[in-house]
C-alpha cells in the first residue's frame, strides 16, 4: 500500500502490542505496522505482550501479504544481558524474518549490525533524541535510512532538516502519549525506582502531584509534568508540507478496539486530502477522537512551544489508568545511601579482574569562581558547563581565557548544550573559528555533536547524556574520536563494571552532587505566573528565587539555563565515594563531582575531600566524615536498584 501527494510518499505507521493486535491491524488503512519481539525492546514492562519469534515471522509475511511495511522495534538501550543475545536476534531477524527496517535506539546495535554485516535497514528511534541537523548527516553517512524527530522540536524542524538532507525519510509524532522531558533525558524514574524511561520500564513520577515554591509562594498547578497527548488530525496538511514521510501513531501498549478506530480515522483523514485537498474537512472525525481520547489533546510543540495549555488535569493523565483506576505508581522519596547496600556493590565489583588505574578528578563548574576554586585544589579536570544555570550567564570569552591562562595543572574542558540545536552550533562555530583558546578539550552530549566538533582538532569527552551503557556504544563512538566518556547515570553495579572493564576508550561516572535527572524545554517557571499564591514558605535548601516541585517526599531544585529550559533535579545528593577506589581497581579513569548547584563554601568542601582522599592523604573513614550533605541526604543513586 502506498500513498503519494505532489510525488510526496506518505506512510501511516500504526502500532501492534500483541499478534492478535496486530491481525487486526493489518486491516485498517495503515501503510506500515511497528511491533516488538521477545527481546531489545522498550514494551518489556507488560506481561503478555509483544511477539514471539514465530509470530514475528508471521506478522511480516502478513503485513506484505496486505502490501504493508512491517518495522520491528529493537529500541531499548541495551544491558550486557540483552547484549548476550542481540547476535543471535539480529540474525535472525536479518535471514529470516527480513523486515522492512528495524527501529533502533543504542549504537550499540549499529555497531553490531555493522560487524556482522547484517541485511537491515536501520531507522532512528525517537530515543536517538534527533534534534539538530548535524546528527542527521552523521545518521546518513552511517547508512540510516529513516529518523524519528524529536518530540520536542516543530514541523519547521522537520522542513529544515529534509532540505538539507533530502534523501532521508522523516517520521513524526502524530498521535499519542508524549512526554514534557527530552526524549532519552529523563532519569527520574531509574533513580526512584530502578526502573529506566531509557529502557522502556518507566513508573511515571511525571505524573505525580507537585506544588511549585519559588520566592517564598506556594502555588498549586496539580501536575505540572503531566503533557497531554499528541493529536495532528487537523493538521495532516502541514504535516505533509514540511515533508513528514511517515505518520506516527504511538500506542502499543493500547487496547486493540482503540488502536484500530485511530488509525483508520487517521487513514481516512489522508486519503480524502489526497483525493480532494482543497475540499478537505479537517475536522470530519475529531469529535470522535476527542470522545475516546485517554488524556486531554495537543499538538505539542509541532508548531510553536505550547507552554502550560500542554499540560493535562485529565484522569489518565494525571497518572491514573482508566482501566484499573489505580496510579502508575506513587510519590516514592529517594533511597537513602546505606553501609549494607555499598557492602554488596563493594562485593559485586571484586568479581572483575584488576587492572588499577590511578583515579583522577573533575568538576563541572557554572561560573568562572567556581572553575577557579577547583584549579586552587588541583582538580585534574574542570569542566565549564555547556548549560549554566541562573543567576549565573554563560562563560565569556574574557572568562574562559582567564581561566585557561590561569590553569595550572589541571585540565580545562569546555561544555556544549545537552541539547544543541541550530542556533547553538552557529554560536559555538564563530566561537571557536574566530578565539584560539587553550583548552584541552570539548564536551559533547550527542552523536551530532560529537560529529560537529571533530574539525576543530579538541580533545573529545563524552558526557553522561549520551546514555552509554555497554562497551559496544563506546566502539562505535571511539570512531568519532571519542577518548573518554561519562557513562550513563542509571548504570546497574554489573552493567557499569562490565563497561568499565571492556571500555576501548577511558571511561569517567559522577560520584558526587544533585544529577540533572530531567532536561525539559517546558518551563515550569510559568506556573507562578499563571497560578495565585495558596501559602508562603521558604525553600528549604536552595534560595528562593530557585523553583522548587514539591511533594510529600521532598523538594525537587528546578534550574533554569540561559536559553530559557528546565533542568529538574534529585533532592538527595548522589554520593559514591566508598566504591569509587574499587572501580579503579577495575578499569575506572576518572571521577567526577556535579558542582553546579552549590555555593563556593560547599564546594570547596566536597572538592577537598575528594581531591584529599584521590591522593591518598586521607582515609576512606576521614572522607566520609568530613561529607556532610547539603540537601535531603546522600543517595546511591541507580546503584541502590538491582538490572531491571
Amino acid at each position: 500500500m502506498s500513498r503519494y501527494f505532489n510525488q510526496k510518499k506518505i506512510e501511516l505507521l500504526a502500532p501492534a502490542g500483541t499478534f492478535e493486535i496486530f491481525k487486526e491491524i493489518v486491516k485498517t488503512k495503515c501503510d506500515a505496522i511497528y511491533f516488538g519481539g521477545r527481546i531489545l525492546n522498550m514494551r518489556m514492562i507488560r506481561p503478555g505482550y509483544n511477539l514471539s519469534d514465530e509470530e514475528v515471522v508471521e506478522a511480516v509475511k502478513l503485513a506484505h501479504q496486505f502490501d504493508k511495511k512491517a518495522y520491528v522495534t529493537i529500541n531499548n538501550l541495551n544491558s550486557h544481558k540483552d547484549l548476550e543475545d542481540a547476535v543471535s536476534y539480529l540474525r535472525f531477524l536479518s535471514d529470516v524474518v527480513k523486515p522492512d527496517a528495524i527501529i533502533v535506539q543504542d549504537m550499540a546495535i549499529i555497531e553490531l549490525i555493522k560487524e556482522y554485516d547484517l541485511s537491515l535497514n536501520i531507522h532512528a528511534s525517537v530515543m536517538m533524541n534527533v534534534h539538530n541537523l548535524e546528527t542527521v548527516k552523521a545518521l546518513d553517512k552511517i547508512g540510516v535510512k529513516r529518523v524519528v524527530v524529536s518530540r520536542d522540536f516543530s514541523l519547521d524542524t522537520v522542513r529544515y532538516f529534509k532540505m538539507n538532507v533530502p534523501n532521508m525519510e522523516y517520521e513524526y509524532f502524530t498521535h499519542g502519549d508524549m512526554c514534557s522531558v527530552h526524549g532519552s533525558q529523563c532519569y527520574f524514574s531509574s533513580l526512584l525506582f530502578g526502573m529506566s524511561s531509557n529502557r522502556g520500564r518507566c513508573l511515571k513520577p511525571c505524573r505525580w502531584w507537585y506544588k511549585a515554591k519559588k520566592d517564598g509562594g506556594v502555588y498549586d498547578p496539580k501536575f505540572p509534568l503531566a503533557a497531554k497527548d499528541m493529536c495532528m488530525y487537523e493538521f495532516l496538511p502541514e504535516m505533509i508540507e514540511a515533508g513528514v514521510t511517515s505518520f506516527k501513531i504511538e500506542g502499543r501498549m493500547r487496547e486493540k478496539d482503540f488502536i484500530v478506530n485511530l488509525v483508520n480515522w487517521y487513514g481516512d483523514a489522508i486519503d480524502r486530502y489526497i483525493n480532494d485537498p482543497l475540499h478537505f474537512d479537517r475536522q470530519k472525525d475529531l469529535y470522535k477522537i476527542v470522545e475516546s481520547r485517554k488524556r486531554d489533546l495537543s499538538t505539542c510543540y509541532a508548531f510553536s512551544k505550547p507552554g502550560l495549555k500542554n499540560i493535562n488535569t485529565r484522569y489518565e493523565g494525571t497518572g491514573i489508568f482508566y482501566s484499573t483506576g489505580k496510579m502508575f505508581s506513587k510519590p516514592t522519596e529517594e533511597k537513602e545511601k546505606s553501609s549494607d547496600k555499598i557492602n554488596k556493590i563493594r562485593t559485586k565489583i571484586k568479581k572483575y579482574q584488576s587492572k588499577r588505574k590511578q583515579l583522577s578528578l573533575s568538576v563541572k563548574v557554572n561560573n568562572i569562581e567556581q572553575a577557579k576554586l577547583c584549579i586552587h585544589h588541583g582538580v585534574d579536570a574542570v569542566i565549564l558547563s555547556g548549560n549554566v544555570f541562573k543567576p549565573d550567564k554563560p562563560f565569556s570569552i574574557e572568562e574562559i581565557k582567564s581561566i585557561c591562562s590561569g590553569k595550572g595543572n589541571s585540565k580545562i574542558i569546555l561544555g556544549t548544550p545537552k541539547i544543541c540545536d541550530e542556533l547553538d552550533f552557529e554560536r559555538y562555530n564563530h566561537l571557536l573559528s574566530q578565539n584560539h583558546f587553550e583548552l584541552d578539550g570539548i564536551s559533547v552530549s550527542n552523536l551530532g555533536a560529537l560529529a560537529f566538533f571533530q574539525k576543530f582538532n579538541y580533545v573529545l569527552f563524552g558526557d553522561y547524556a549520551l546514555n552509554i551503557y555497554n562497551e559496544k556504544a563506546l566502539y562505535f563512538y571511539q570512531k568519532y574520536d571519542l577518548i573518554q566518556s561519562a557513562l550513563s547515570i542509571e548504570m546497574p553495579i554489573d552493567d557499569l563494571c562490565q563497561t568499565i572493564h571492556q571500555s576501548p576508550v577511558k571511561t569517567e561516572i559522577i560520584v558526587h552532587g544533585l544529577l540533572d535527572v530531567m532536561h525539559l524545554e517546558h518551563d515550569l517557571y510559568e506556573n507562578t505566573k499563571a497560578f495565585d499564591v495558596i501559602a508562603y514558605e521558604d525553600n528549604q535548601y536552595i534560595d528562593n528565587q530557585i523553583l522548587a516541585l514539591k511533594n510529600e517526599t521532598g523538594e525537587y531544585p528546578v534550574y533554569m539555563d540561559d536559553r530559557s529550559r528546565n533542568h529538574l533535579h534529585n533532592t538527595k545528593e548522589l554520593n559514591l565515594i566508598e566504591v569509587m577506589d574499587d572501580l579503579a581497581q577495575i578499569g575506572l579513569d576518572c571521577v567526577r563531582i556535579e558542582a553546579q548547584t552549590y555555593s563556593l563554601k560547599q564546594l570547596e568542601i566536597i572538592v577537598e575531600v575528594y581531591r584529599k582522599y584521590v591522593d591518598k592523604e586521607i582515609s576512606l573513614k576521614e572522607a566520609v566524615k568530613r561529607l556532610k550533605p547539603n540537601y535531603q541526604g546522600y543517595t546511591l543513586g541507580a546503584l541502590n536498584h538491582e538490572v531491571k
